[in-house]
């Protein structure tokens, strides 16, 4: 058992991905991929005006944006999946910048 614990978890250190990065797209089109391991601000011109994204610790908010209900400022924090500002057409993913190993039925 002990094992089969040790080679889950060399396992699990394979498949997870080890170069998190921030894809930000406006309109659609990418303008920015940026990795994790570095803190900072970024501002992306959307149609109705700047969005602000921080990178800090390995994760992503967005702390400005031209939008009326302010949803997306409200998502907080994000170490992975997505934060969308409809109304100014920004989308920030957090994921693997690197190729991704594709995980058999068998797994």
């Amino acid at each position: 058992m002990i094992v089969l614990s040790l080679s889950g978890i060399v396992f699990i250190r394979e498949v997870l991905p080890k170069n998190q990065s921030a894809r930000v797209e406006v309109d659609g089109k990418l303008v920015y991929i940026l990795p994790l391991d570095k803190n900072r601000i970024i501002s992306v011109d959307g149609p109705i005006g700047k969005t602000y994204i921080e990178i800090h610790d390995h994760r992503v908010r967005i702390t400005g944006s031209p939008c009326q209900n302010k949803l997306c400022i409200k998502q907080g924090w994000m170490a992975s999946g997505a934060i969308v500002c409809l109304p100014n057409r920004v989308i920030v993913t957090i994921g693997n910048s690197g190729e991704t190993k594709p995980i058999d039925a068998s797994t």
